[in-house]
């Protein structure tokens, strides 16, 4: 079941998003060689909590921690430890936190120092693939068309799009419906209506599509070892349009990044 949101709970859930948002942002100056995932994931818990918020992965389905972090051919779910990151890797960091009864969640690849060109295109077509996606999320148009938009533009620039994992629906509860896959075929799956919010996050591998597990029953690699790379916004329907309620804005501006691919979906005055 598909639970609308009225104007007043996507704004609650604008407020949780955002707490995700300056999350990322905070994190962004910490990354860099000889820190651990561990140690980031305590600067995040202590960071959503001063927020008034609480970690929304932490004992999420027994999760462990506050952040998902994944480097290299990590997709997603990487538990954090105590190996230090090195110069070149990167490093996927998906957090989510709960306020007032609404979850925000809310993903970002970040480069670890110098990473190579080819890594670099990597990360841009991934996070490029994302904006192409929310494009389509308007009143009317379906789940397939989302897909679709983000299948054919992340396979056009010769990357594999992972199957096996989705994007989904957002709300009072972490994984509502519908699932928001990042392939797909157009005027197929669910149709989008007014109050509609949705994670939408797309995962991209250098590589093949497939994917495998580790024991610990939570990390997702690529199957050939080669890196991935996992963008996330929450994005609600206002008017018909998409919504962005999340924002990369925080982590740019530390890392110095000039971009104006948010603009059209931002809110504006009513």
């Amino acid at each position: 079941m598909i639970h609308l949101k009225t104007r007043e709970e996507i704004e609650l859930m604008r407020e949780s998003a955002l707490i995700v948002s300056k999350t990322l942002g905070m994190l962004a100056a910490e990354v860099k060689p000889g820190v651990t995932t561990l140690y980031l994931d305590k600067l995040a818990e202590d960071f959503i909590r001063a927020e008034g918020a609480e970690p929304g992965f932490l004992g999420l389905y027994d999760f462990p921690n506050t952040l998902c972090m994944s480097p290299n051919a990590q997709v997603v779910h990487g538990i954090p430890n105590n190996e230090p990151l090195k110069e070149g890797d990167i490093i996927s960091i998906d957090c989510g936190a709960l306020k007032n009864g609404f979850y925000g969640d809310h993903a970002y690849t970040f480069a670890v120092g110098k990473i190579t060109d080819d890594v670099q295109r990597l990360l841009d077509v991934t996070r490029a693939s994302l904006y192409v996606g929310i494009e389509q999320f308007r009143v009317n148009n379906r789940v397939g068309d989302v897909g679709y938009a983000i299948q054919k533009f992340t396979e056009d620039a010769g990357y594999g799009v992972v199957r096996e994992l989705v994007g989904h629906g957002l709300g009072r509860i972490m994984h509502e419906e519908p699932e928001m896959p990042n392939y797909g075929r157009r005027g197929r799956g669910k149709k989008f209506a007014e109050g509609m919010v949705v994670a939408i996050e797309p995962m991209t591998n250098m590589g093949t599509k497939n994917i495998k597990q580790l024991k610990d029953g939570w990390t997702i690699l690529t199957a050939d070892g080669k890196p991935s790379a996992h963008f996330e916004h929450d994005v609600a329907i206002i008017n018909g349009a998409p919504e962005i309620l999340s924002t990369f804005d925080y982590v740019h501006d530390v890392l110095g990044i000039k971009t104006d691919e948010e603009a059209p979906y931002k809110k504006t005055a009513n």
